[in-house]
């Protein structure tokens, strides 16, 4: 039996942390992903979702580091992430390497590139046709190692800690080394991302350590790495050029050693997602409150992620960890099928390989919960349905609102179905779900495990809720227009801006409109809303993050005008409006 582990409050960066195998009792918002301790983190977007890759630092008391495999999460709201499970082990999907340290992975040739290193010694290549893998490396030994040309590996030298890069005319880099100020290097890659092109050549770096990492933002090429101890703690540092491989100015500290990391050293990868910049790194802090002790949590890490932010000449501001510093840039649409190993937190699951494809949240017992964070339900849903699976007489699924123990919106009876990858589908009435909240699916039942889940969605009542996106609406006034951010809408900048359409009434009653909207800043944007005319009411959306306001009416049946006004512009604020639904 695996044994359950109780967490005490997360003080630190929006931390992605992952627990030794077994089960754990969470009492605080984050960390946010628990299956497995992670490290080494490298980014990579790809139609529209964040992918996260790193060294799964598998927990074997006394063995320090062992890692022969790659775990993979994503996202695309920056809150929910979904668990891919281990998309590489180079002990099964390669001939020829053991281990797999510290990814990094690129997407170009329709195919997905991941680089590891087999220990300190060398560097692999595995290709997957997509972002979750299978990758498997078919060549026969390393791409990279101390015999490559242009090496040359001094005394001390680390190959490995790969980062590839492709700039923009095309010609794509890796660079990699370890263990000294000079022991960087960078070779050219061929086209076909397996091979290399040349000999490598040298790079030095104030303090260098590992951690080699390039981008390149305006032109410029930003070379960061961790640094090694000789002035305290290891920090992440970056130094800028103009070239990609020559002439860089060191610029300093993007990052200090976090906290709960116990003064080792880091690994960084720096990346766009959605028009932001963020850092991906680690620490120890899942080890640190689970209480390991030092020797041994040393070798048991977890992904954080915070926000990055350039001054106005290009260089970076030091980032400061943070609790809970990043922004939710979706809702979560429950009226879709949702994969149940997605999600913001856990208490008590796994995850496993699912028979159906992907994974499915496993080991449920009594108590056990997952969090979904920021679910939009709208005018609200009328039912649930869930993919489950029990060898055992199953429990039930309890759909609760904003904590494990806050509102019941419905249950979810799972019974008996002869397996724990024999899937059924059940269904059960759902009320009081509307707006958006943080969504809990908490499992009860008796002793052991209860059942897998595989996804969940929500329904709503068939023809009570019509919804019209604001962008397909006419406008009017004199600066109304559609935007892309924060969502795709309309934008009222001022007084008389404006967007409708006609609606058909069918009856003569009360009626509600819902609409999604948002301020441009922290003062209160007010949107009228008229029907046929007249006006029903207002509007208030409260700051820049997203809410649903709805205003009561009652009108008599017809074909009549819906308009989404501002009317009380008083030059502080502008409104953005996503879209409207109308229930009866």
């Amino acid at each position: 039996m695996l044994n359950k582990i109780k967490v005490l409050p997360v003080l630190l960066a929006i931390c992605l942390i992952i627990p030794i195998l077994g089960k754990i009792t969470v009492n605080a918002d984050y960390p946010i992903f628990y299956q497995r301790y992670s490290a080494d983190p490298t980014a990579l977007e790809y139609n529209g979702r964040l992918y996260i890759y790193g060294s799964h630092d598998v927990y074997k008391e006394g063995a320090g580091y062992i890692i022969n495999d790659i775990t993979c999460i994503s996202t695309d709201d920056m809150k929910n992430w979904t668990d891919h499970g281990e998309v590489f082990n180079a002990t099964t999907d390669s001939s020829w390497a053991t281990l797999s340290w510290a990814p990094s992975v690129v997407y170009r040739n329709n195919k997905f590139y991941m680089y590891y290193g087999n220990g300190a010694g060398s560097i692999g290549v595995a290709v997957s046709d997509s972002p979750t893998g299978p990758f498997k490396d078919t060549r026969s030994g390393p791409l990279v190692s101390g015999s490559t040309p242009g090496v040359n590996p001094p005394s001390g030298f680390w190959c490995f800690d790969p980062g590839a890069f492709i700039d923009d005319n095309g010609q794509a880099y890796l660079y990699f080394g370890g263990n000294g100020e000079s022991y960087i290097r960078v070779i050219k890659l061929n086209n076909d991302m397996v091979s290399v092109n040349g000999s490598a050549t040298s790079m030095s770096a104030p303090r260098f350590f590992e951690a080699a990492y390039m981008n390149k933002i305006n032109g410029k090429y930003y070379f960061s790495y961790s640094t090694n101890f000789s002035q305290g703690a290891a920090k992440i540092d970056y130094m800028v050029s103009n070239s990609p491989t020559s002439g860089f100015v060191y610029k300093g500290t993007i990052l200090d050693n976090p906290p709960q990391n116990d003064y080792n050293n880091n690994h960084q990868s720096i990346f766009s997602f959605k028009g932001n910049w963020y850092i991906a790194y680690h620490n120890r802090a899942l080890s640190t409150q689970i209480g390991l002790p030092s020797n041994v949590r040393v070798y048991q890490r977890n992904f954080c992620v915070d926000r990055l932010y350039f001054n106005s000449d290009g260089t970076i501001q030091k980032v400061q960890p943070t609790t809970n510093g990043l922004s939710q840039l979706k809702y979560v649409n429950p009226y879709s099928t949702v994969e149940a190993e997605s999600m913001s937190q856990n208490n008590g699951i796994q995850t496993e390989a699912c028979s159906e494809g992907g994974r499915n949240v496993s080991f449920i017992e009594n108590g056990d919960w997952i969090k979904i964070t920021g679910v939009d339900f709208g005018t609200g849903a009328a039912s649930f349905e869930a993919r489950v699976a029990s060898a055992t007489s199953g429990g039930t699924i309890e759909i609760r609102l904003d904590s494990p123990n806050g509102t019941l919106v419905g249950t979810c009876q799972v019974g008996q179905t002869s397996g724990w990858q024999n899937w059924t589908t059940k269904t059960t009435t759902v009320a009081g779900a509307t707006g958006v909240h943080d969504l809990y699916l908490k499992f009860t039942g008796g002793s052991g495990y209860l059942f897998n889940i595989n996804w969940w969605k929500f329904n709503k009542a068939v023809g009570s809720v019509t919804r019209t996106e604001c962008e397909s609406l006419t406008k009017s006034g004199t600066y109304a227009g559609n935007i892309t951010s924060p969502f795709s809408g309309v934008a009222l900048y001022g007084n008389g801006d404006a967007c409708y359409n006609n609606y058909t009434f069918s009856d003569s009653k009360n009626y509600t409109i819902y609409v999604r909207g948002a301020s441009n800043n922290s003062s209160t944007a007010k949107v009228g809303v008229y029907i046929g005319g007249t006006k029903a009411g207002t509007l208030n959306f409260a700051g820049t993050t997203a809410s649903v306001q709805n205003v009561s009416f009652y009108t008599s049946a017809g074909t009549k005008e819906v308009k989404l006004q501002v009317d009380e512009d008083n030059g502080t604020w502008d409104a953005f409006v996503d879209y409207y639904e109308m229930t009866n």
